[in-house]
């Protein structure tokens, strides 16, 4: 416990040197470290998130949105694992997959605490019996999330980027990588959220781990419209 507690802190932290020291031989128990706290992290903010809707929808999101980063760092370590090596930078498969999984789990226990502050504002929500306000508290609810996320991820990635330059010739190749790993992250990421929907649940519609047309559409298009909503007086 109290090793975990130490790691965490380093994470936190962006101890580059620390970091620096779990990639140099990837070890089970630091991934498993990682995936313990993206699961966990992310598994309560995610509650959170549908609670709104539903205690169901918030045990779906609970599920969905940790499987969302392990399936995006999978994706990022297919395609930057190959990259990163073109840069100079010294990171196979296997450290590029530890180092994802370390920025994910930072991200996600920013996204813990941040939990208790999107509980309070749920539950002060107005209800959904109303559902002009339903949908206004939706739209709210919705952009705050984006902000919250977007923090955590920000707050992550200065992190890995002090990693990566651990491993790399010059600050150059170091921030080429990060670009890469933020264009993938952001790409596979916002599709993957689009086709795993819902994940805060539309008042109008039933409660449901997956929509019928999940396929269809695109995360984008869908996020102005959110804009336009919430704006719309």
């Amino acid at each position: 416990m109290n090793e975990s507690r130490i790691r965490f802190s380093h994470w936190l932290r962006g101890d580059g040197a620390e970091l620096k020291s779990e990639l140099v031989v990837v070890s089970l128990t630091s991934l498993i470290r990682h995936l313990a706290a993206i699961v966990i992290g992310c598994g309560l903010f995610g509650f959170v998130m549908g609670v709104w809707r539903s205690p169901l929808q918030g045990a779906y999101t609970a599920v969905k949105l940790p499987a969302i980063l392990v399936l995006t760092a999978l994706g990022n370590t297919l395609i930057n694992g190959m990259f990163a090596p073109l840069l100079g930078v010294e990171l196979n498969l296997k450290k590029t997959f530890a180092a994802v999984l370390a920025s994910y789990s930072i991200a996600s226990l920013i996204l813990a605490a941040f939990a208790p502050l999107i509980g309070f504002l749920v539950w002060n929500l107005p209800p959904l019996s109303t559902v002009n306000s339903a949908n206004r508290a939706h739209h709210a609810l919705l952009l705050v999330l984006v902000i919250a996320i977007a923090f955590a991820g920000t707050a992550a990635n200065r992190r890995l980027l002090t990693l990566i330059r651990q491993f790399s010739p010059d600050d150059g190749s170091a921030l080429r990588l990060l670009w890469s790993w933020l264009t993938i992250n952001f790409l596979l990421g916002s599709q993957l959220s689009w086709i795993l929907r819902p994940f805060i649940g539309s008042p109008q519609l039933v409660v449901q781990f997956f929509r019928s047309d999940a396929l269809h559409g695109n995360f984008y298009a869908t996020l102005a419209h959110t804009l336009k909503g919430f704006f719309d007086f």
